[in-house]
């Protein structure tokens, strides 16, 4: 299987580190600067209330909620677990043929994984298996705060053990960080010196992340080069 050209995963070092508001900027900035061109979102799998509603309520897909996110669980546990609680098994292949439409009928489509790369969504596998299994480039988000070079070097491994196509690493700032404690707690060029991984930008503290504009405009800010469709790039140092 060749790697997708036009679609990206937006994988993390852990669950709350931001995959969400990086998914969301990146989609924000293909809606607003590379229209008429379609987008996907693919949600695998989630557990628990959040992400596909919040998808569906603000980006104005043309999905359903299942095309969203073909495998819901209602526990915010572990996919196994939860799946187990309701009587269910992870039905890995139904994800994947939604994946094969969207990406046959997308100009690009983003996955956006579950918790980290070594979050297990069956009893065998884990994030990073998926990736490699579908062959998904995929983008780290790791959160600003205290452990983080640690959480990337560690997710950086398992990537490496598991033939994960890591395109780079972006830092969010979930909560307001000063440039000081960006320095001390996650450093860029330690980050890129132990890792061996780009680092594609760092976002800022974002208290509306339902503001599709200033997410576009903060997305323009990271490296895109790496990440997006070629054909689709944009001009290095000049932002929309």
């Amino acid at each position: 299987m060749l790697e997708p050209v036009n679609a990206l995963l937006i994988s993390g070092t852990d669950t709350e580190v931001g995959k969400t508001v990086v998914t969301t900027a990146l989609a924000a900035y293909w809606k607003i600067y590379c229209t008429p061109k379609t987008f996907g979102i693919l949600k695998p799998i989630q557990t628990g209330i959040g992400d596909r509603e919040f998808y569906s309520r603000y980006l104005s897909l043309n999905q359903s909620l299942d095309e969203i996110n073909p495998l819901h669980y209602h526990q915010p546990i572990a996919p196994p677990l939860a799946a187990e609680l309701e009587g269910k098994r992870v039905e890995l292949e139904k994800a994947w043929h939604i994946f094969e439409r969207l990406y046959h009928t997308k100009d690009w489509v983003l996955v956006e994984g579950v918790g980290g790369l070594g979050t297990p969504l069956t009893h065998e596998t884990t994030m990073a298996d998926l990736a490699w299994d579908w062959r998904l480039p995929t983008v780290l988000v790791a959160p600003v705060r205290l452990g983080a070079v640690g959480q990337v070097v560690a997710n950086v491994a398992l990537a490496r053990q598991c033939r994960v196509h890591l395109k780079g690493i972006i830092l969010n700032c979930h909560e307001p960080r000063t440039t000081e404690q960006i320095q001390k707690w996650a450093p860029p060029h330690l980050i890129q010196s132990l890792s061996h991984i780009p680092v594609l930008g760092c976002l800022p503290h974002i208290p509306d992340p339902t503001d599709l504009t200033k997410l576009a405009q903060l997305a323009a800010e990271l490296d895109l080069n790496q990440i997006m469709p070629l054909e689709f790039t944009p001009v290095p140092g000049v932002n929309p």
